[in-house]
């Protein structure tokens, strides 16, 4: 009797499987902003609006993870260029011919 191969799991599957929490924590997002419909006023500068609370949350949160990504791709940017100019000069030379110190054979 043969046992059964045991599948590895494919990057699809690990998709399927981060699309299903996405959904999840949007329904838990709606749920919130539902529950939090009061209207408060939000001051920033000199800007002033009134909308609900859920959302003035939503839009902090939102602006927090720009300001996070942003500074993780500049961050990410200054690593790959260090790591670029590192290589080209610890890159191996490669030996000109024509300087070859062994003589011309006759």
């Amino acid at each position: 009797m043969t046992t059964p191969e045991k599948q590895r799991p494919t990057r699809i599957s690990g998709t399927w499987v981060a699309v299903l929490v996405a959904i999840v924590l949007l329904i838990f997002l709606l749920v919130f902003i539902l529950q939090n419909l009061a209207d408060v006023t939000v001051h920033f500068l000199w800007i002033e609006a009134t909308l609900p609370l859920g959302v003035a949350l939503l839009f902090g949160a939102i602006a927090g993870a720009v300001t996070v990504a942003l500074v993780g791709a500049a961050r990410i940017m200054q690593l790959r260029r260090h790591t670029k100019r590192k290589q080209k000069t610890t890159a191996p030379t490669v030996p000109d011919e024509s300087a070859s110190p062994t003589p011309p054979a006759s």
